[in-house]
Parts: structure tokens; sequence; C-alpha cells
């Protein structure tokens, strides 16, 4: 059995949706379907059987799985709200519960994958290489994914099964609907352009000029692959680098989404005061160690990746659509 935490989140349900395509269907999906707008993002996938988060670390902790057959998790179920001010919810979320599934797989010997965040780099200063050197949380999500990979590192030297933590970048792609105001730029200013004909962006901040705030953006059947390559070789533990190691302005969005639709404006506003210290200006994936594990699937070219994905949300609002 695979098992999926979040999976029917953004990345998770992408994850899913390769493993079908893989011909894996005895999957287990655990998720918080609180929000009910995820179901649309499991409607049609194969899987064995679907179980509520809580439920799930209830039965962690319990040992009902101590009899079943687990090949591997891939552990994508957080709260990703980089907003959330709940330090305590944060905590429960991205620290506590990913560290008692590492706790169930290392005792299992059960290969491990699980999402940590390019906002553990906090500004960038010091590069994006996955080191102490270069990190800094400037926010409690970017704090609770930080605490949890320095908590990893403590037990990796003695870990007898893979542990592989992901640092995604800022990943766009289909089935991110649910995810409002965390969705991705590209949804966003679609959504803008379907409503008023125009797409807006920041304007100018931190030294960077109106829409040149630069992010390495990484479409999700890239995070898939990345996740897939790791799983094929359970020799290979660490926390790497989940980004293309190219940056692109906000601007680069805005033009692909423009030239999708074929007019409209785009039109800065003041950067707001809430995020002042707390941005992101400039991100760009240190790749090195990626490329050195291993990894040769490269990554979809912005432009096209863009056009794909404003072709689906034409066409089905963004959801994957599946034969019967």
């Amino acid at each position: 059995m695979i098992i999926v935490t979040g999976g029917a989140g953004f990345i998770g349900s992408n994850i899913v949706k390769g493993l079908n395509e893989r011909g894996h269907d005895d999957i287990l999906v655990v998720d918080n379907l609180t929000n009910m707008v995820k179901f649309k993002n499991i409607q049609g996938l194969k899987v064995k059987d679907y179980m509520d988060k809580y439920a799930f670390s209830e039965a962690l902790a319990a040992g009902k799985f101590a009899h079943e057959k687990i090949d591997v998790i891939f552990h994508e179920g957080a709260c990703s709200d980089t907003m959330e001010y709940n330090g305590k919810y944060m905590m429960e979320n991205n620290f506590e519960y990913t560290k008692n599934v590492l706790h169930f797989c290392l005792d299992r010997k059960i290969q491990l994958m699980y999402a940590s965040s390019a906002s553990t780099y906090g500004g960038g200063l010091h590069g994006f290489r996955e080191e102490p050197a270069c990190e800094e949380a400037l926010n409690v999500y970017a704090f609770s994914k930080l605490f949890f990979d320095n908590y990893l590192r403590r037990l990796l030297p003695q870990a007898q099964s893979q542990v592989v933590g992901l640092r995604y970048f800022n990943v766009y792609g289909p089935q991110e609907n649910h995810k409002g105001k965390m969705a991705s730029m590209i949804y966003q200013m679609y959504n803008q352009w379907k409503a008023e004909g125009k797409v807006r962006l920041f304007g100018e901040y931190d030294g960077y000029g109106p829409g040149e705030h630069t992010r390495d953006f990484i479409y999700v059947k890239d995070v898939v692959k990345v996740n897939f390559y790791f799983w094929e070789h359970p020799e290979i533990s660490g926390i790497f680098n989940c980004g293309t190691g190219h940056a692109h302005q906000f601007n680069t969005l805005a033009k692909g989404v423009l030239k999708h639709f074929g007019s409209g404006e785009l039109e800065y506003v003041p950067f707001p005061e809430v995020l002042k210290g707390k941005y992101q200006s400039f991100t760009q994936a240190d790749t090195t160690n990626l490329l050195a594990a291993g990894y040769d699937g490269g990554f979809t070219p912005i432009e096209e990746a863009i056009a794909e994905y404003c072709a689906l949300l034409d066409k089905t609002g963004g959801y994957y659509v599946y034969e019967r």
C-alpha cells in the first residue's frame, strides 16, 4: 500500500494521479475535507481508501497499521497558509504531525518523502543552499518547516530507511483551486482577467521595480517527477531543493497569461504593508545537491507550462478530467 497524506490537496492529488498513471491504485488518501472543495481533486482517481487526517493520526498512535505492508508514504499534508499566525495550530500541523509520521516510517523502515519549503531560506540573503547558514524563518509557517528539517537532521545519521525532504519553491499548476489566496499567481491572474479583463501585480518594493519580484516557479508535474525519482532511489536520503534553478519575474507570468487571452491590461498595485518584512522578493533554488543525487528529469519551460495550465483552466476550470 502507498499512503499519500494531503492526498486531496494540490501536490498530493497530483502525486496520486501520477501513481495511477504508473499502474498503482493500492493507495490510502489521507486528508481533511473540512474545505469540501478539495473532493474535486480526487474525484475520478483510483484509490483503495480514504481516511480523515485526525483519524489517521490516532490510528498511527494506536498501532492500527502494524500489520499493513506499506511501501512508501508521500507526506504532503500540512497547513500551507503562509499568512496563518496561530503558531500552536501551525506547529501541531506541520511539526508534530510530520514528526509522528517520521517515527512511524523509521520504526517500520518505510520510505518517506515529505514536503518542506523554500520559505526556510527567508529573504535569501545568504543563498538557497540546503544548509543552516542560508536558513531563516520570516513567519511561523517557515519556522514550522525549518524546525522539522532540523529535527530530521539530528536523526538522519541513525536512520535505517529513506527519508527525503523536498523544499518546494513556487509550485503552480492544476488542482490548486481550493487554496484561495494561497494559490499560484498564474491561477490568480487567470481569474483576474476573466473577471476584469486585466491582471494585477505588486508595485515596487525592496529595491525591485513593479512586477520585478522574482521567484523560482516550478510546474507541479515536475514536482511529481522529483518525488518519484527519490522513491525509485531508496538509497538516497536528505533534504533537497525542489526548484528549477532558474528565477523569473512575476511580469513574465503576467505576460504569459495575457498572451493566452490575446488582450488585457497589466496593472500594478501598492505593495501591502502587512507583507513588508515577511516577503521573499527573490528565490532561486540551488540545484547542486538535487542534480548530484542523480535527478535528470529536467523541468518544463515556464512559457510552455503557463500555456498548458491556462488551456486546462479554460477547459475544466483547472481540474483533471478522467475517462470513465
